[in-house]
């Protein structure tokens, strides 16, 4: 079974940082490190997100950002849809029973999709 390498991030940040200089291309980089295409562009792609003790580019944080606020949305909504349902079973019990629920447009925002 072959070892796997391990890389610090100096020799990571050297590296990305020699490829952004344009001092030299990533065929280049990759034949005279050993590495590969693919490895080198995900260490780029953690450079740009300033996972080697660099700054972020401002992109990168931008694009972090925005998945952070997709997942929240997408927790949201699974929530409010959930809440939704569980109004609707409630009202339809409620209503089963013959038990009249004291608010009387709940309904009528549940079919309407929620509040404004």
């Amino acid at each position: 079974m072959k070892n796997q390498r391990s890389f610090s991030i100096e020799f990571k940040r050297q590296i990305i940082e020699e490829l952004l200089s344009g001092t030299s291309r990533s065929a280049q980089l990759c034949r005279r490190h050993n590495i590969s295409a693919s490895l080198l562009y995900h260490w780029k792609k953690q450079y740009s997100r300033g996972k080697f003790n660099n700054e972020p580019t401002e992109e990168a944080a931008l694009k972090d950002r925005i998945e952070k606020l997709e997942r929240l949305v997408g927790k949201l909504t699974l929530e409010n849809e959930f809440l939704k349902k569980g109004l609707q079973y409630s009202l339809s019990q409620s209503q089963r029973n013959g038990k009249s629920l004291p608010l009387s447009n709940t309904s009528s925002c549940i079919s309407a999709g929620g509040a404004d």
